[in-house]
């Protein structure tokens, strides 16, 4: 029984080394990202540029830049969310740079798809939309004119939103009739320092990057960037749905035509296979001579901010990656949120919600240790079947299993209590770990951002004592000494390892400690008072 529980904590030790990996890898990439986007913004960008002309659409929240070449947003700017905290500034998630391509590409196909062969070159009067104080969005209209159609591609914003209404007006003043439809897709480079992100370890929990969609048939689903490059596409038809391309904290995605139209979800790679596309087009309208008709898309631009995501699509707040415990961890965001609309504050909603967690598994922990303590009463009388039957395991078995009858006591008593546990802790990692409202978020004192490392590590290192502190008190003496060396190791490799872990992650797991040492004192001495000593004694020899 006792090797159980070592196992236990030895496969502790192992998912935590992944989730370690996992999340440097997450974070190089992150910063890789980071630095994509300041070399953007060290660039001038101007209507000389490779990309063509260039237009401005200016919101609140989103500064967009279009070029008039088929109408591709080839850049946007997220003006209230800072690209790191002590600079000012914006988080840039769509770009265009020479190493680097991440765009909303968007235009008319079908039999007279005026994006078949060419892109189209569309005018504007303005190089930029701004919205206007007082003013609720804004819009902008650019033009194109082929063959006596006049076709007007719309941006609309409006204030306060990630959402960028997509439409195309034809006019078809022309004497034949139009076979039109309308997509949009997102196009991003997937080199190998990215495919790295999505081939990791992910055992346990990593930060999604690539792409996913949502139809009528599955809710979510998703494939890596390296999936698509690999002729992994997707083709699927459906009436409502959503595409999307995902990264920690962020996410841009296209939603499909409304009003019961068919959509077809698809993927595809281009550029000599180092870009993967992922897209939704709409099925084909008949906009006959003299007549004119109005196709539109939505593009959402932004955080992952849940409550807006799904107000917006069905499903699309599913991009909040997390992982296959997303049906504890989304019940555990839920609670977080209300923590924090009452405190105001979200490293203390963080500890708030721990102690909630801790106190609800409290009859787990203290059957966990009971059943402990029963086991150890019974050392004495197992060790004598042992002694007695020490030349006929199967006789040691079949006695051992009657004398746990005879007592009452479940030789598995003290493990299951932990392995229903560990899920909850778990979901509540990714709960942490993909909340991006936690992102730039100050704690107290020193601690300005909980999505990122304790800058004095303070955090960890109160964590390992904590750890340490908790070894101590436990009720398990480990007798093995290649055990006892991995044991006594485990809270400098866990310190070390917190070290990089976000503070909010850090946070959690040094208040759980905490509360758990409150648990194990109060249950110790309950246990006492019932004769059930949990007290350690000598090994014997």
């Amino acid at each position: 029984m006792e090797q159980q529980r070592n196992l236990l904590f030895i496969l502790l030790l192992c998912a935590a080394m992944f989730l370690f990996w996992d999340w440097n890898a997450d974070k190089a990439n992150a910063q890789k990202m980071a630095d994509q986007a300041a070399n953007l913004q060290s660039q001038e960008i101007s209507s000389e540029s490779a990309l063509g002309n260039l237009i401005k659409v200016v919101s609140d929240n989103l500064e967009l830049t279009i070029n008039l070449k088929g109408g591709d947003i080839v850049d946007a700017k997220l003006l209230k969310i800072k690209q790191e905290q002590d600079k000012e500034d914006p988080f840039q998630l769509l770009m265009t740079t020479p190493q680097f391509k991440y765009q909303a590409q968007s235009g008319l196909a079908g039999r007279d798809g005026i994006d078949n062969r060419e892109r189209p070159e569309f005018k504007a009067e303005k190089t930029e939309y701004r919205i206007e104080d007082g003013q609720n969005n804004v819009t902008a209209d650019i033009t194109f004119e082929k063959d006596g159609v006049t076709y007007t591609k719309s941006f609309s914003i409006d204030r306060n939103s990630y959402v960028v209404n997509v439409s195309y007006l034809v006019n078809n003043k022309s004497e034949k009739d139009l076979n039109l439809c309308m997509y949009g897709q997102l196009k991003q480079t997937a080199d190998d320092s990215y495919l790295q992100n999505n081939s990791g370890f992910g055992m346990v929990a990593s930060a999604y990057r690539g792409t996913a969609y949502s139809s009528d048939e599955s809710r979510y689903e998703k494939k890596t960037l390296s999936d698509i490059i690999d002729d992994k596409s997707y083709n699927v038809t459906t009436k409502e749905g959503w595409v999307a391309m995902i990264q920690h904290y962020f996410v841009s995605a296209w939603i499909g035509g409304e009003n019961n139209v068919n959509n077809v979800i698809y993927s595809n790679h281009a550029d000599n296979n180092t870009s993967a596309i992922i897209g939704i087009r709409t099925d084909s309208v008949n906009v006959a001579a003299g007549n004119e008709a109005k196709l539109s898309s939505k593009l959402w631009v932004g955080p992952k901010n849940q409550d807006a995501m799904e107000s917006v699509a069905k499903n699309l707040e599913l991009t909040v990656d997390y992982g296959w415990l997303w049906f504890i961890s989304i019940p555990l965001f839920k609670i977080l949120t209300f923590i924090h609309s009452i405190i105001g504050n979200w490293g203390f909603s963080i500890i708030v919600l721990t102690m909630i967690v801790r106190g609800v598994m409290f009859p787990l922990t203290k059957a966990q240790y009971t059943s402990m303590a029963k086991m150890r009463l019974l050392q004495p009388k197992l060790m004598e079947l042992r002694e007695r039957y020490k030349d006929d395991r199967q006789k040691i078995g079949t006695e051992t299993m009657k004398l746990y009858k005879s007592e009452k006591v479940n030789p598995l008593g003290g493990c299951l209590p932990l392995l229903i546990q560990m899920p909850i802790f778990i979901a509540l990692y990714w709960t942490l770990m993909e909340s991006t409202e936690l992102r730039q978020s100050s704690f107290m004192l020193w601690i300005t951002d909980l999505s990122v490392k304790d800058p004095y590590f303070v955090l960890p290192i109160l964590y390992g004592v904590t750890m340490f502190y908790l070894q101590k008190m436990s009720p398990t003496p480990v007798t093995d000494p290649v055990q006892r060396k991995v044991f006594m190791a485990m809270p400098f490799v866990f310190t070390f390892m917190f070290c990089t872990f976000p503070a909010g992650l850090t946070l959690y797991w040094l208040v759980s400690n905490c509360f758990t040492i409150l648990q194990q004192f109060v249950i110790f001495r309950s246990l006492e008072k019932r004769g059930l000593s949990m007290k350690k004694q000598p090994a014997s020899k």
